[in-house]
């Protein structure tokens, strides 16, 4: 693309980076609020070289392009933040709310389901009322999909598509992955066939999810459903059934905390009336490093996370009292923070 603001009329473009443990997302975001690329990376669990990449991708496919805000959600997003030099930086439950709701205004419920946690978020009128998370059992997340899948050798993409196929879904003990797998063990060894199988592990799932994410909430429609599960139309199946109810898909249903971020910084950056502290592309060439110390100046003996690129310290964070984030604010010569790399607001 040679030139993306004649070609497109556009001159206003913000970033979103979502780090999670299995996927980092990228977002560009126009000034209308329109996704206009997207880049979807594993993590591997080494977050700050899957942001590299990903900033890396965007500049070979938009060259001329230029961010004026950028924004960082997810569990990663201190370090993705301190990378990148991001504007604002917020969870994942007001990210994803943010999205949703520029999506579909009338949104009531968001069920988000990543590829190792799970959330539900209520709203009422744009406003989050209501929120949990499951960071703990498999069965409630795409791994629990992803390892029946990979045992029945059957490949995810198409797990969807065969569960619609489905006859007469069985019913399979979904509260574990290990009462799930014997269960589902036992159904093929009855002589009950794949589709039925498969669309009864999205039940199962279904089930799980509400009655431990979405327990004792008030489940409304519109219902957003949001996260790489999404892709799964056996699932979205699965909950309209449970739900009585349609289930929506946004078209960027898989990176939309990434989106949610980039709308965040569009407002953060229109209300400052500042630049961006974006660092520019060319950070995917830096090198990181990371460490950590235990700071003695006190008795809590807080241990301190240390940042540096090319050798010199650009974020610190872990202190009770923000002493080092501070230090760190002092270093820039800015007399405040900097663009809040080191606050998980």
């Amino acid at each position: 693309m040679a030139n993306v603001k004649e070609a497109h009329g556009l001159h206003e473009f913000y970033l979103g980076i979502d780090v999670g443990s299995v996927s980092t997302n990228l977002v560009v975001l126009t000034g209308a609020g329109e996704v206009y690329h997207k880049e979807y990376l594993r993590t591997k669990g080494r977050p700050i070289p899957a942001v590299q990449a990903g900033l890396a991708a965007i500049q070979r496919e938009l060259p001329d392009i230029r961010i004026k805000g950028v924004g960082a959600t997810g569990s990663g997003r201190r370090l993705a933040a301190a990378v990148a030099g991001a504007d604002i930086v917020k969870n994942e439950i007001t990210a994803h709310a943010a999205a949703a709701v520029c999506f579909r205004p009338d949104v009531q419920t968001v069920i988000e389901i990543g590829g190792q946690d799970s959330k539900i978020i209520i709203l009422r009128e744009g406003i989050v009322t209501d929120f949990a998370m499951n960071t703990v059992c498999a069965a409630g997340t795409g791994s629990f999909l992803d390892q029946q899948a990979a045992r029945l050798g059957i490949p995810i993409a198409d797990f969807g598509e065969i569960a619609l196929q489905a006859k007469n879904p069985v019913r399979i003990a979904g509260r574990c992955t290990v009462f799930a797998e014997s269960d589902m063990i036992h159904k093929q060894q009855m002589g009950h066939g794949i589709p039925d199988i498969l669309a009864g592990l999205c039940a199962a799932m279904v089930r799980n999810y509400l009655n431990n994410v979405g327990k004792g909430k008030d489940i409304r429609p519109t219902v957003l459903f949001q996260g790489g599960v999404a892709a799964n139309r056996g699932m979205c199946k699965a909950f309209e059934d449970e739900l009585g109810c349609p289930v929506v898909v946004p078209p960027a249903f898989d990176v939309m905390g990434a989106v949610g971020a980039a709308l965040l910084a569009r407002r953060h950056v229109k209300e400052r009336g500042q630049g961006t502290s974006f660092r520019g592309f060319g950070i995917s060439q830096a090198q990181y490093t990371t460490g950590s110390f235990e700071c003695s100046l006190c008795a809590n003996h807080c241990e301190i996370v240390n940042i540096s690129m090319d050798g010199k310290p650009i974020a610190r964070w872990g202190s009770r009292c923000g002493r080092w984030e501070q230090a760190e604010d002092a270093a820039d010569g800015q007399g405040g923070r900097r663009a809040s790399p080191v606050s998980a607001l």
